[in-house]
């Protein structure tokens, strides 16, 4: 089996049998509309999407239609359009936008006055009349390729990948690029300009299709006036999976390594449930309730798996960890913080009256236009949350889409409360000790000295169980070892955190963990900061309201440990109770 992890020339998947789900079945559905505009997160297949629909509609291929889609389902039936468009192709990742806005547009117009040489050169045999590059004006050049392509029987289809590039380099950098971007999208720049100039030659078919990928809609709202005749169609449901897998492919495809690896039966259903786990839980469609697996991702893990019989030690491809640029983004917003603190629990889903489909760069950097619904849609579009339901008054429900995603959460949170590495690599430390030794001492003792100062000092308004909970899940979070869950469902109730060995990993010595976290408030206890602070272990353990709470911590972990091991059967479990007093003191019991 070959898996094309980091190829997305379709003629090279389709033609020298590479793993491929067929989605040329859509290739019809797509033909309603002449112009789309298709979003998805990066890293998501958009690539090898736009290279399908080059081989297809490109008239220079029309021979190896056949060998190319022969054994596909449009190969089957196709469309009367296949093989009769020239392709001309922009992918905008290429081009540089780094420099100021003078650099950035020679950048693209260099670009473009590149790929229509290069359709220059490939076209060569079809006698098209002379088409003039202006090296100072590419809007120019563009302009005299539709009046060449005129003279000739064949239309042009325009692919243009990573359309929004631009903003996606620059809002993420400080305000101050906020004048560049103008400069290149806004007004006349060269970006609108562009796209204006793409509207004109559709107008008169010589441009007779456009597809354009892109991550957000960010470009395509500040370029209204620009270009205003996309058909959006990344909500609609018969899309929803043009880019992602299926549940059945991946247990189809799962189930031939197994196989051929010689493992028992019972490895396929380990194996799905690892990556449903990490890679699985995106839904792109309000109007269907179907997830697909991140496609990239999941040829990551499928590689690993094939070639070695082994998974990957890391289940987070690091090419997909860039993205945790975006977080960094959230959490300089006094909202995105709270948003990024809550969103590491498994059950918290955030509730907004809808997804904006349309926000441009102004939004992006105007701090007063950061309402939980534009950071909803901002996530949503970036891959680190996804469509959940509706509530039932019919509001949008968003979560975390699965563990790979909640450990660029995880990651980010403990930057943002730990900036020093040399806290982190401490609190790291401490929290090895609890799943190697069944130590929590260290661990609690890290939280008192370290993290319990950073809250003070930044006065985080949400001081409760849940923000213990995350602190301590900052630094036992672990997917190279755990499969880990916070708030687990047990009997229709939920554990605070769970810490289970990866079955690969069962090998190891280290424990698997369970803990319940309580959290007492200061006026509730009857006691005061300072006095707290100075009471020593014995008598905060005497404290009423922290024994009630540890009590009844217990009967929650025993009953939770019960259940665990009925559910995994050979599980090594620590068990913890763990209660913070306040901001000021923690202790915790071990019941194993």
């Amino acid at each position: 089996m070959k898996f094309p992890y980091g190829i997305s020339d379709f003629k090279t998947v389709a033609g020298e049998g590479y793993f491929y789900c067929d989605r040329t079945d859509k290739i019809p559905l797509l033909e309603n509309t002449k112009s789309q505009l298709f979003i998805r997160p990066r890293r998501f297949g958009k690539s090898l999407l736009l290279s399908m629909l080059e081989n297809y509609y490109d008239v220079a291929k029309k021979d190896e239609f056949d060998s190319i889609f022969g054994k596909l389902k449009i190969g089957k039936t196709p469309t009367a359009l296949h093989n009769s468009y020239f392709i001309l192709k922009f992918d905008f990742s290429c081009v540089d936008c780094t420099g100021s806005a003078k650099e950035v547009k020679e950048a693209l117009f260099d670009h473009i006055n590149d790929c229509i040489k290069g359709f220059l050169l490939y076209y060569g045999e079809y006698d098209l009349p002379g088409i003039e590059i202006n090296p100072k004006n590419a809007i120019s050049s563009v302009k005299s390729l539709v009046s060449s392509v005129r003279m000739t029987p064949y239309p042009v289809y325009l692919l243009i990948d990573e359309y929004d590039n631009f903003a996606n380099t620059i809002m993420m950098g400080i305000h101050s690029e906020e004048d560049r971007y103008k400069a290149i999208v806004h007004d006349e720049g060269p970006l609108k300009t562009f796209f204006k100039a793409v509207k004109s030659a559709t107008s008169g078919s010589m441009i007779d299709r456009v597809f354009i990928t892109g991550v957000s809609p960010v470009v395509m709202s500040d370029i209204t006036s620009g270009y205003n005749i996309a058909e959006n169609i990344y909500f609609e449901p018969e899309f929803n999976d043009l880019c992602g897998f299926r549940q059945q492919e991946i247990e189809a495809v799962l189930k031939e390594i197994v196989d051929q690896c010689g493992f028992e039966k019972e490895k396929i259903q380990e194996a799905v449930n690892l990556t449903k786990v990490y890679y699985n839980g995106y839904n792109f469609s309000h109007a269907i309730d179907e997830y697909v697996y991140n496609p990239t991702l999941c040829l990551y893990f499928l590689k690993q798996f094939e070639k070695t019989c082994t998974y990957p030690r890391k289940m987070l491809d690091s090419n997909l960890a860039v993205d945790e640029s975006k977080l960094e983004y959230m959490a300089r917003m006094p909202m995105g913080r709270d948003l990024l603190m809550n969103l590491v629990q498994k059950n918290h889903e955030l509730i907004v009256s809808d997804i904006e489909d349309r926000f441009g760069i102004k939004e992006m950097l105007s701090d007063q236009s950061k309402d939980n619904m534009f950071l909803a849609s901002f996530l949503y579009y970036f891959g680190v949350l996804t469509l959940a339901g509706d509530t039932p008054d019919l509001k949008v429900r968003l979560k975390v889409p699965n563990l790979v995603i909640k450990s660029l959460y995880v990651d980010r949170i403990q930057k943002m409360l730990l900036p020093d590495p040399g806290d982190r690599d401490e609190g790291s430390n401490a929290a090895e000790q609890v799943y190697q030794k069944g130590d929590m001492a260290p661990l609690c003792a890290f939280m008192k000295n370290k993290y319990f100062k950073v809250f003070h000092n930044r006065d985080y308004r949400w001081a409760n169980e849940l923000t213990i909970k995350t602190a301590f899940l900052t630094l036992l979070y672990n997917d190279i070892l755990y499969i880990m869950d916070s708030e687990t469902e047990i009997n229709r109730r939920y554990a605070d955190l769970t810490m289970i060995i990866r079955p690969d990993k069962r090998h190891g010595r280290i424990f698997d963990v369970l803990i319940e976290f309580k959290f007492v408030r200061l006026k509730h206890a009857g006691i005061c900061a300072e006095k707290a602070r100075d009471l020593s272990g014995d008598e905060l353990a005497k404290l009423p309201e922290i024994v009630r709470q540890m009590e009844n911590g217990e009967k929650q972990v025993c009953a939770y440990g019960h259940e665990l091991e009925q559910r995994y059967g050979n599980l090594r479990l620590k068990k913890f109770v763990v209660v913070a007093l306040g901001f000021e003191r923690v202790c915790f019991k071990k019941l194993s």
